[in-house]
C-alpha cells in the first residue's frame, strides 16, 4: 500500500485499540523523517534558513520529546542524562550525521511503540505529572502529546529540508 499513510493501512499489531493513533502518528513520523533526509549534507542538517531551528534540531528533539513523555507517562521524574540531553537539542554538532540521528530516532520510536503494547488501556485516564512543576495530566495525555509533538517537528523539518536543498 504504497502512498498510504500509516494510520489508512490499519491497526498496528500488539497496540491496544486506544493507542493506535499514537503508533500510528509515530510511525508515520519515522517515514517522513527517512524520507525527507535522505541525502542531506551536514551543512543542510545544520543550516537554519531564516533564522529556523535545523533540521538537526528537529531530529534531536523528536527523539528527546518522545523520551521525557514516555518517562513521565511511566510515572517518573527526568534523570540526569535526560536533561543533559535536553541542554544539548539545539547545540550544532557537525560530528553527527543524518544516518545517525535518524537511526538514534528510529530507536527511540521503536521502544515507544513496545511501551505502548504494554499499557493497559484501563490506566489511560490515570493521573500523571509533567515536569518539575508536576503539571497534572493523564497517562493518554502524554502519550498523545509526544506522538502529537512529534508531528509538528515533523512538518516543520519537512520546510526546512526544502528551504535547505
Amino acid at each position: 500500500m504504497e502512498n498510504v499513510e500509516v494510520w489508512m493501512r490499519g491497526p498496528i499489531a500488539g497496540i491496544p485499540d486506544l493507542l493506535q493513533p499514537v503508533a500510528h502518528a509515530l510511525l508515520q513520523a519515522e517515514e517522513d523523517i527517512v524520507k525527507y533526509t535522505a541525502q542531506l549534507s551536514s551543512e543542510q542538517l545544520w543550516a537554519r534558513p531564516c533564522g529556523n531551528a535545523s533540521i538537526g534540531f528537529h531530529l534531536l528533539h523528536i527523539r528527546g520529546v518522545i523520551d521525557r513523555m514516555f518517562t513521565y507517562a511511566a510515572g517518573k521524574a527526568l534523570s540526569a542524562g535526560q536533561f543533559d540531553y535536553l541542554r544539548q537539542e539545539g547545540v550544532v554538532d557537525m560530528e553527527l550525521n543524518v544516518a545517525t540521528l535518524v537511526e538514534n530516532l528510529q530507536l527511540q520510536i521503536e521502544q515507544a511503540l513496545q511501551i505502548l503494547a504494554a499499557v493497559n488501556p484501563d490506566t489511560l485516564t490515570e493521573e500523571r505529572f509533567l515536569g518539575r512543576k508536576r503539571i497534572p495530566t493523564t497517562l493518554i495525555g502524554l502519550l498523545f502529546h509526544a506522538a502529537e509533538h512529534a508531528q509538528r517537528h515533523v512538518g516543520q523539518l519537512i520546510v526546512t529540508v526544502r528551504c535547505v536543498k
